[in-house]
């Protein structure tokens, strides 16, 4: 079975992988990013994103990445996908490492020194802006948030030194609350809440749009798109597996369209799986 040609597509549009050619530009997702563009061109210091489990934070991470690349000779962007170390040291040789500093340093003051020459050699006598993205920001411990709060101490007159852009789940607001000195250096935070009514029709449409070789095919009745909001409260990655599921299932019907009874029978589906 030729999964696309039957669904006149040209690729997958329902990945939950975070394709930045795949991102719908809600209310939400293009807030965050105009203000967290602002906020690295300002040299404003520290950001914090948050958001529930499946809200696109990791894409919108990517998508800061790949906007930031394109002028590579004004910028150096940095990604950790996962802060998780044995040790302060391993934490701080990781950070030089990711930066590419050649460095015989045997300690963490050794590598704060290397970061810190890093960070004025760059960011001033080579006028570059130095982002650092930190995805799971959860995950960081009251050592590793203390190290970041050293580095943002980097500054000139005019602006901070390392622009630190951490994208954590909700929790970490009340980790951030146990290290105040951490907090207060927060100059833009953001809060991605889930898709509303409107967005998630227009996502499954954009990801439809994007895949499709046949742009007159409709693959989803209106009572359908409203179950899928109404069953996944707006959240983009739930949308794009029932959706996925859904096609799949619309497959193995011989039906023509996702319907209103197809995505009723999949989450009932689902609330057994899980029950």
């Amino acid at each position: 079975m030729d999964y696309y040609k039957l669904l006149g597509l040209r690729n997958e549009p329902f990945s939950t992988s975070p394709d930045p050619a795949f991102f719908y530009y809600s209310r939400e997702h293009r807030e965050c990013m105009n203000r967290l563009e602002i906020a690295i061109r300002l040299r404003r210091g520290l950001s914090v994103i948050l958001g529930d489990v499946g809200t696109g934070k990791t894409t919108v991470s990517r998508l800061l990445i790949q906007k930031f690349a394109k002028e590579k000779s004004n910028f150096i962007v940095r990604l950790i996908l996962d802060p998780t170390f044995k040790s302060e040291f391993e934490f701080i040789k990781n950070l030089t490492t990711s930066f590419g500093i050649e460095t015989s340093a045997r300690s963490s003051f050794e590598h704060k020194n290397e970061l810190e020459k890093y960070l004025l050699g760059k960011g001033i006598k080579e006028k570059k802006i130095v982002i650092l993205i930190i995805d799971e920001g959860q995950k960081l411990t009251p050592t590793y948030v203390e190290v970041l709060r050293t580095l943002l101490n980097y500054e000139t007159n005019e602006y901070k030194l390392l622009q630190l852009i951490i994208f954590a789940q909700p929790e970490f607001l009340q980790k951030m609350k146990r290290q105040p000195n951490f907090l207060d250096r927060v100059t833009m935070g953001y809060v991605i809440n889930p898709l509303n009514e409107k967005d998630t029709i227009g996502l499954i449409n954009f990801r439809l749009k994007m895949a499709s070789s046949n742009s007159e095919r409709i693959l989803f009745t209106d009572k359908a798109l409203k179950q899928i909001y109404i069953h996944t409260q707006g959240f983009p990655r739930r949308i794009t597996v029932l959706c996925h599921n859904s096609l799949i299932a619309m497959l193995r019907s011989n039906k023509k369209i996702v319907d209103e009874k197809l995505v009723l029978s999949l989450v009932r589906e689902e609330i057994n799986w899980h029950a």
